[in-house]
């Protein structure tokens, strides 16, 4: 991998870490779908834009069934099921758990043919989800139902990003990564419209929640979509959603800070067994020189 890769991969990861406190601070305002659906809409609008400024077209009508299920599975799907987690869990919770998405990325691509499922790689699917009990078990939220149900629901995620990362890789091979993104939030956005204004009587709209649901919508979501679409295009996709092993670390800081959530000495061993999965599964080895 190229230095130019690893620092994109880097800075993705510190974002997208942040996304997750501010995921908590809007959930709660806008509700699951509320959000998911504004989001969708501001990310939408701001590749659009950059798409017109691009002099780029929109993609052909022939690619847009694989564009709707793109984005029910790489927005859609995840937007949901973070956002309801975000109303149970900690930020740093959710960061943690979605460095379980590269595990489901290898799984699929497996399944489709595209990689091989090592006994490592197995053994590591293994390690992964006990460190996912591990961090319930020990970490500072008494794990109740909601809490397990929350648990769930950001694997469940996790598992949809890993598994998009596939058609993603797909995708960029077929057309350009902008339009891709573009018309994918436009697909999200559509797909959201009827739920996302059935739940507007019930918002409990606040300055800090539209300022967090500005910054997911027009960056995280739509800027930093249309980047890791391009970075896909130039490195495998399992490599590209190695940026999941560095989240949990912003995740849980970002929220400590802004947030006040605690961090408990108990997160430890079950973050290290999440990570040390997602490099079993994956290949990933920081000791071992790129031959690109």
């Amino acid at each position: 991998m190229h230095l130019r890769h690893f620092l994109q991969l880097i800075a993705l990861s510190a974002i997208w870490g942040g996304s997750f406190p501010l995921i908590r601070i809007a959930s709660p305002a806008f509700g699951p779908f509320g959000l998911a659906g504004i989001r969708c809409a501001l990310a939408a609008f701001v590749l659009a834009v950059l798409l017109r400024l691009a002099k780029q077209r929109w993609p052909h009508r022939a690619a847009w069934p694989r564009v709707i299920v793109l984005g029910v599975v790489t927005v859609v799907i995840p937007f949901l099921l973070f956002n309801w987690a975000g109303l149970v869990l900690p930020a740093g919770y959710s960061a943690v758990l979605n460095a379980t998405a590269p595990l489901f990325g290898i799984l699929g691509a497996a399944a489709l043919g595209e990689e091989r499922l090592t006994t490592p790689r197995l053994a590591g699917c293994a390690l992964g989800f006990a460190g996912v009990a591990l961090l319930v078990q020990l970490g500072p939220v008494a794990p109740d139902l909601r809490v397990w149900l929350g648990v769930l629901a950001c694997t469940a995620a996790s598992a949809s990003y890993g598994l998009g990362a596939i058609l993603m890789k797909r995708e960029t091979q077929r057309q350009s990564p902008l339009a891709a993104s573009a018309a994918v939030h436009v697909a999200a956005a559509g797909v959201l419209l009827l739920p996302t204004a059935a739940t507007v009587p019930r918002m409990e709209i606040t300055g800090a929640a539209i300022a967090a649901v500005t910054v997911l919508g027009m960056f995280t979501s739509g800027f930093l979509y249309w980047i890791s679409m391009r970075l896909m295009r130039e490195i495998p996709a399992s490599a590209a959603t190695s940026s999941a092993f560095m989240i949990p670390l912003f995740g849980v800081t970002w929220g400590a800070i802004f947030l006040g959530e605690p961090v408990s000495a108990g997160m430890l061993p079950g973050s290290l067994l999440v990570l040390c999965a997602t490099a079993l599964v994956t290949g990933f080895n920081p000791f071992r020189r790129s031959r690109t």
